[in-house]
């Protein structure tokens, strides 16, 4: 949830609910389950990224790699390797956040969020829906939101670092992002979840 303060009119700014990009995003799997996972990680992808990229023949999707998705459900286990005989290492509680594929093995994929936590999850359990996370140099930052693809163009909304929204195109410079209380077009290089140039109609 976000929350929208007013502050000049026609003008809002949207903020998050929650203390940096992550809260309420990810949460540590109980104790127990996930206590091997630390451990056993670091190997398990480089035997699991050596098993994918050796002769590509592991790559079962035939999409491109490495490929921006979104989280499907509200609870989404991330584990250690690719398979259910790995521990869970955290769980995904927030439904659309951005994650990035880097590397597949057979119905598995591996993911990378925003911060560069990687992990492996179950293919169904990510959706295609393309959205985006504001991504600022400081968290006190505010990302103008216009009203068309152009810096002149009337400032819709300020959205502060860590606020998501729903990609509905790019440009290349500029995005359209749209969420809870704000539409408008947002600078591309702002965003976690589009890579620099990329295209989407």
């Amino acid at each position: 949830m976000h929350l929208v303060l007013l502050q000049n009119p026609g003008v809002k700014t949207v903020a998050t609910c929650r203390r940096g990009i992550q809260w309420g995003v990810r949460v540590k799997a109980a104790a127990g389950v996930g206590a091997r996972a630390g451990i056993l990680a670091f190997a398990v992808l480089v035997l699991a990224g050596s098993a994918v990229f050796a002769g590509g023949g592991e790559i079962t999707s035939g999409l491109s790699i490495p490929r921006f998705v979104s989280i499907k459900t509200d609870r989404v286990n991330v584990r250690g390797g690719p398979d259910k005989e790995h521990d869970v290492a955290w769980i995904y509680t927030r439904v659309g956040w951005p994650v990035e594929i880097t590397a597949e093995f057979e119905n598995w994929r591996r993911i990378r969020d925003s911060d560069g936590t990687e992990g492996w999850v179950y293919h169904s359990l990510l959706s295609g829906k393309r959205t985006a996370v504001v991504q600022l140099k400081a968290k006190t930052d505010l990302a103008p939101l216009h009203a068309k693809p152009d810096a002149q163009s009337p400032l819709t909304a300020q959205l502060q670092s860590g606020v998501l929204g729903s990609i509905k195109s790019c440009n290349g410079l500029w995005c359209r992002l749209v969420g809870e209380g704000f539409d408008g077009f947002i600078e591309q290089n702002r965003l976690w979840g589009v890579y620099p140039d990329e295209k989407i109609e």
